[in-house]
Protein backbone atom coordinates (compact mmCIF):
# COMPACT_ATOMS: atom_id res chain seq x y z
CA UNK A 1 0.00 0.00 0.00
CA UNK A 2 3.04 2.37 0.77
CA UNK A 3 4.36 1.97 -2.70
CA UNK A 4 1.21 2.70 -4.40
CA UNK A 5 1.12 5.95 -2.23
CA UNK A 6 4.40 6.92 -3.05
CA UNK A 7 4.19 6.33 -6.73
CA UNK A 8 1.03 8.45 -6.70
CA UNK A 9 3.20 11.17 -5.22
CA UNK A 10 5.84 10.82 -7.10
CA UNK A 11 3.22 10.73 -10.46
CA UNK A 12 1.99 13.80 -8.85
CA UNK A 13 4.68 16.01 -8.41
CA UNK A 14 5.81 15.26 -12.29
CA UNK A 15 2.70 16.49 -13.26
CA UNK A 16 2.70 19.52 -11.83
CA UNK A 17 6.46 19.93 -12.40
CA UNK A 18 5.83 19.68 -15.82
CA UNK A 19 3.13 22.28 -15.85
CA UNK A 20 4.99 24.82 -13.66
CA UNK A 21 8.06 24.40 -16.04
CA UNK A 22 5.64 24.95 -19.51
CA UNK A 23 4.25 28.12 -17.73
CA UNK A 24 7.20 29.34 -15.85
CA UNK A 25 8.38 30.02 -19.67
CA UNK A 26 5.77 31.93 -20.41
CA UNK A 27 5.56 33.68 -17.50
CA UNK A 28 9.59 34.29 -18.52
CA UNK A 29 8.42 35.62 -21.62
CA UNK A 30 6.02 38.10 -20.34
CA UNK A 31 8.45 39.16 -17.29
CA UNK A 32 11.08 39.99 -20.40
CA UNK A 33 8.43 41.85 -22.42
CA UNK A 34 7.45 44.11 -19.48
CA UNK A 35 11.59 44.63 -19.05
CA UNK A 36 11.73 45.75 -22.56
CA UNK A 37 8.81 47.84 -22.46
CA UNK A 38 10.19 49.69 -19.31
CA UNK A 39 13.74 50.35 -19.56
CA UNK A 40 14.55 49.24 -23.39
CA UNK A 41 14.39 53.05 -24.31
CA UNK A 42 18.13 53.53 -22.10
CA UNK A 43 19.44 50.62 -23.46
CA UNK A 44 23.14 50.78 -25.01
CA UNK A 45 24.52 48.44 -27.54
CA UNK A 46 25.60 46.03 -24.78
CA UNK A 47 21.98 45.92 -22.75
CA UNK A 48 20.75 45.26 -26.27
CA UNK A 49 23.16 42.37 -26.94
CA UNK A 50 22.03 41.12 -23.71
CA UNK A 51 18.26 41.38 -24.27
CA UNK A 52 19.00 39.37 -27.57
CA UNK A 53 20.61 36.40 -25.80
CA UNK A 54 17.65 36.76 -23.22
CA UNK A 55 15.34 36.75 -25.97
CA UNK A 56 16.72 33.85 -27.57
CA UNK A 57 17.04 31.65 -24.45
CA UNK A 58 13.70 32.01 -23.76
CA UNK A 59 12.04 31.42 -26.65
CA UNK A 60 13.91 27.92 -26.86
CA UNK A 61 12.48 27.62 -24.22
CA UNK A 62 8.77 28.12 -24.69
CA UNK A 63 9.47 25.95 -28.11
CA UNK A 64 10.51 23.21 -25.56
CA UNK A 65 6.56 23.37 -24.58
CA UNK A 66 5.31 24.31 -28.27
CA UNK A 67 3.41 21.04 -28.20
CA UNK A 68 1.56 21.04 -25.02
CA UNK A 69 0.23 24.70 -25.12
CA UNK A 70 -3.72 25.49 -25.68
CA UNK A 71 -4.63 27.70 -28.42
CA UNK A 72 -5.10 30.15 -26.12
CA UNK A 73 -1.65 30.31 -24.61
CA UNK A 74 -0.44 30.43 -28.21
CA UNK A 75 -1.82 33.01 -29.20
CA UNK A 76 -0.51 35.00 -25.65
CA UNK A 77 3.07 33.82 -26.68
CA UNK A 78 2.74 35.33 -29.87
CA UNK A 79 1.60 38.12 -28.37
CA UNK A 80 4.46 38.63 -25.96
CA UNK A 81 6.90 37.48 -28.76
CA UNK A 82 5.50 39.94 -31.41
CA UNK A 83 5.81 43.17 -28.08
CA UNK A 84 9.38 41.62 -27.73
CA UNK A 85 10.05 42.27 -31.27
CA UNK A 86 8.82 44.95 -31.89
CA UNK A 87 10.67 46.94 -28.38
CA UNK A 88 13.43 45.00 -29.92
CA UNK A 89 13.20 47.00 -33.67
CA UNK A 90 12.71 50.03 -32.04
CA UNK A 91 16.13 50.08 -30.42
CA UNK A 92 17.84 49.00 -33.62
CA UNK A 93 16.21 51.71 -35.11
CA UNK A 94 17.28 54.45 -32.10
CA UNK A 95 20.24 52.78 -31.89
CA UNK A 96 21.23 53.48 -35.81
CA UNK A 97 19.62 56.95 -35.87
CA UNK A 98 21.69 58.16 -32.88
CA UNK A 99 25.03 56.55 -34.34
CA UNK A 100 23.71 58.86 -37.69
CA UNK A 101 23.87 61.40 -35.84
CA UNK A 102 26.77 60.98 -34.18
CA UNK A 103 28.80 60.38 -37.50
CA UNK A 104 27.03 63.79 -38.78
CA UNK A 105 27.89 65.99 -36.31
CA UNK A 106 31.54 64.70 -35.90
CA UNK A 107 31.98 65.25 -40.09
CA UNK A 108 30.43 68.42 -39.20
CA UNK A 109 33.14 69.36 -37.32
CA UNK A 110 35.78 67.91 -39.86
CA UNK A 111 34.31 70.26 -41.91
CA UNK A 112 34.81 72.95 -39.71
CA UNK A 113 38.17 72.01 -38.63
CA UNK A 114 39.14 72.39 -42.70
CA UNK A 115 37.43 75.50 -43.29
CA UNK A 116 39.26 76.83 -40.30
CA UNK A 117 42.71 75.70 -41.54
CA UNK A 118 42.33 76.36 -44.81
CA UNK A 119 40.02 79.31 -44.69
CA UNK A 120 42.55 81.82 -45.79
CA UNK A 121 43.63 79.81 -48.95
CA UNK A 122 39.83 79.76 -50.23
CA UNK A 123 39.28 83.51 -49.52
Amino acid sequence: MKTIKLFICCVMVLVLASCSTKQTAINQLEKFSIELRDHSRYYDVQDWEKAGQKFVKITKKVKKYETEYTAEEKSRIGRLEGECAGYMARGAKDNVTDRLRGIFNEIQGIIEGVTDAFGDLWK
